[in-house]
């Protein structure tokens, strides 16, 4: 680090991160994720979804996590957004990353009657529920920009 000038000659890895998520309605409730502790964002809600495995089809990749993370079955359709976030910042190991986010989200349903629960324990959600949209709407619930966006594009 140079002292002088507060810089530093450590360079960002750069990485990349391809999500699918899915956004099924139920009436006026829409199925959610709760984040864990140990994410950058523990305790919001989040549509079902995550990263994809390398080869995997997206809409695959949609369906694999919302099962796991709410131990329903759901079919994915049409994409409802596309979205990209980039940034340079400390990653939660320490190292300078510069990262590059790209979400897919994807429309979903479900006729599965069960009550969602997370079949990934230990993993990055901890609770899964449908959640009232009024209760989104009136911030009594907090999401992550991802539903948001997903609420207002589909």
């Amino acid at each position: 680090m140079d002292g002088a000038a507060g810089r530093t000659d450590e360079e960002a890895v750069r990485r990349q991160r391809v999500a699918a998520y899915v956004l099924c309605r139920r009436g006026e409730a829409v199925l959610l994720s709760r984040l864990s502790p140990g994410t950058p964002r523990p305790g919001l809600w989040s549509l079902p979804g995550g990263g994809l495995e390398h080869g995997e089809h997206p809409r695959e990749g949609a369906r694999r996590e919302a099962h796991e993370e709410t131990g329903l079955d759901v079919v994915v359709g049409d994409v409802l957004d596309v979205g990209s976030s980039h940034f340079t910042g400390r990653a939660p190991d320490g190292r300078l990353e510069d990262f590059h986010g790209i979400s897919l989200v994807f429309a979903g349903e479900t006729d599965d009657e069960r009550e969602p629960v997370v079949l990934d324990v230990g993993g990055t959600s901890d609770a899964a529920a449908w959640v009232p949209l009024a209760d989104l709407a009136s911030g009594a619930v907090g999401v992550t920009e991802v539903v948001r966006l997903a609420l207002a594009a589909g």
